[in-house]
């Protein structure tokens, strides 16, 4: 059983949404809630909204995926996530630079399914999202205001509510209330405004997280319920929509099939954790 000391890792981020990269081709970390959320500690640790491991997907114990590589997401307090939209494309650009995949069209595994991930030697990256699932609505709570928001699972859940003011306004240093029993393994939930055609704003605070600077399956989540109040239905009409979060700009596409999502992909450090 090896333990994380010495161990090296990559950060990055995708539209400053930041995450520690652990590579673990073998399976080998043992890696805990405590460390982990030692790792992602702001003041004591390297700072991050959550680790990526590295690891094979035979080596997960995966069996056959049809992909090689397997994205371990863990959130900054050391739960488990289905998936991370801006981790993906962060994890795929971690293996293109380290020469453990080529440019191209790529599988990547994750508790949400296999996602094709679609990058160049350098810039924007693009996912296959999958098709969301909608469902039916439910309520957040913030400052004691009641806000109605559509359900919406991205193999992960969400919760995207549509607001008549400025994003910025918003406290967002508490978790929202919201329906225990529509949510019971807790819920991301997305605050957006419309800025533009087929242009939102958009504030996320993250389950196992609080705030983020992005979410990626949010900003997915946020298109599909902006594209349901403007009376589209993203599961079955092609739509294109720009998500702007506190970290820059992702871009949300449905061809009536399924949903992409496209945007940067930055690794910034290496090291050794001690």
């Amino acid at each position: 059983m090896s333990t994380i000391s010495g161990h090296r890792f990559t950060k990055g981020h995708g539209t400053e949404n930041d995450f520690v990269i652990l590579p673990d081709p073998d399976g080998e970390l043992d890696l805990t809630a405590a460390e982990v959320a030692r790792i992602c500690d702001r003041r004591a640790g390297i700072g991050a909204d959550g680790v990526l491991r590295v690891v094979r997907a035979k080596a997960a114990g995966l069996g056959d995926t049809g992909a090689e590589w397997f994205m371990d997401y863990r959130n900054a307090d050391g739960s488990i996530a289905e998936m991370c939209g801006n981790g993906v494309r962060v994890f795929a650009r971690y293996l293109v630079d380290s020469g453990l995949a080529a440019a191209g069209d790529l599988p990547v595994a994750t508790r949400g399914g296999v996602k094709a991930v679609s990058l160049g030697a350098g810039g924007d990256v693009t996912v296959d999202m999958g098709a969301p699932e909608v469902f039916a609505e439910s309520e957040a709570v913030l400052g004691g205001t009641v806000h109605r928001g559509l359900k919406v699972s991205m193999g992960n859940p969400h919760l995207a509510c549509l607001i008549d003011h400025d994003v910025a306004a918003l406290d967002l240093t508490r978790e929202p209330g919201f329906s225990a029993a529509d949510f019971p393994a807790g819920v991301n939930i997305e605050f957006f405004r419309p800025v533009g055609v087929r242009h939102v704003a958009m504030r996320v605070h993250e389950r196992g997280s609080g705030e983020t600077r992005s979410c990626g399956t949010g900003a997915v989540a946020t298109a599909v319920a902006a594209a349901t109040a403007e009376g589209l239905d993203p599961l079955r009409e092609g739509s294109s929509w720009t998500v702007d979060v506190l970290g820059g700009r992702v871009e949300v596409v449905f061809d009536g099939t399924t949903s992409f999502l496209r945007g940067p992909a930055v690794l910034v450090a290496d090291g050794v954790l001690r």
